[in-house]
């Protein structure tokens, strides 16, 4: 019997003793950066990005080889959010997974070099892969750019999500889940999108894939909002209660704890409906969007 927890337990195993082979560090004083840069991307998480990546290709049968580069490029963009998102300027945390922050750790400008090296070596990286065409490789760095951009991507939602004082007509539940599918979706979108780029997916397949993503993102940033309130900090890897304390607008803040939480188990029913349609082969995807919300870290 498939068993997620144990799935998921022994890939972020896996993916993470292969990450020091990225990192060849300079012998000269410039290393601190790139040390900084290991030290926050090595330093534990789920890994469910990366999980998607290669779950979402295994629907297609894809050389494990392949989407391992595209899973460990794509955590490099996203560990470099981390970094730039606990920043004194932005969210100010001093923890992340359990460990100081990347600024604690060492100092607030090695903190924002080490994001700015691991958001370009995220794309250096995707275009190392050999195992891929170079026609799919401008696919997945084109479609990394935008996910992670400024125009509709994870960095607009997270300016939007530092505008507190935002005006009434925009407090809305239409602008929180345009925040939380930005901020935190469109990464999770990519994950699943890359895997099915990689899998040379059919355009309805990847249609499906698209609107499990979707389901799965705005959940996934629901159940977050969520935890900040009742969740245990320890368990997080990181402080809670921000969101209130910041004044942000969630989906807490507008409807609730319980109303909060039937929407996210809207969306994941939503999202387990449309990848079912891959039969047998989607037990992991539907098994992580379980997980999604039940989760407490």
């Amino acid at each position: 019997m498939y068993d997620f927890i144990v799935d998921l337990k022994q890939f972020s195993t896996d993916f993470n003793s292969r990450l020091p082979q990225f990192f060849k560090f300079p012998t000269g004083l410039e290393k601190r950066v790139s040390e900084a840069m290991f030290y926050s991307l090595s330093n534990g998480g789920k890994r469910l990005r990366p999980f998607l990546v290669c779950r979402t290709a295994q629907l297609f049968n894809v050389d494990e080889q392949a989407s391992f580069y595209v899973a460990a490029s794509l955590e490099m963009l996203h560990t470099y959010s981390l970094i730039h998102d606990d920043l004194p300027a932005m969210d100010n945390d001093d923890f992340r997974r359990g460990h100081p922050t990347c600024h604690k750790q060492y100092d607030e400008a090695t903190a924002i070099l080490a994001g700015d090296g691991l958001l370009t070596y995220a794309f250096e990286v995707l275009c190392q892969n050999k195992n891929i065409s170079d026609s799919v490789k401008v696919k997945l760095c084109s479609l990394l750019a935008q996910r992670a951009g400024a125009f509709d991507g994870m960095i607009a939602g997270q300016m939007l999500d530092l505008t507190t004082d935002l005006s009434p007509e925009l407090s809305s539940a239409d602008t929180v889940k345009h925040i939380e599918e930005m901020k935190t979706g469109c990464l999770i979108a990519y994950a699943c999108q890359a895997g099915a780029i990689l899998g040379n997916a059919q355009t309805n397949e990847y249609d499906i894939i698209s609107r499990y993503a979707r389901n799965i993102g705005i959940a996934f940033q629901i159940t977050d909002d969520i935890l900040d309130v009742i969740g245990d900090s320890a368990k997080m890897g990181k402080t809670l209660g921000k969101d209130k304390q910041q004044s942000k607008m969630t989906f807490v803040s507008l409807y609730g704890l319980d109303t909060a939480r039937q929407k996210a188990e809207q969306l994941i029913k939503n999202a387990k409906e449309e990848i079912a349609h891959f039969g047998d082969k989607s037990l992991p995807l539907q098994k992580l969007a379980d997980f999604i919300l039940s989760r407490d870290h």
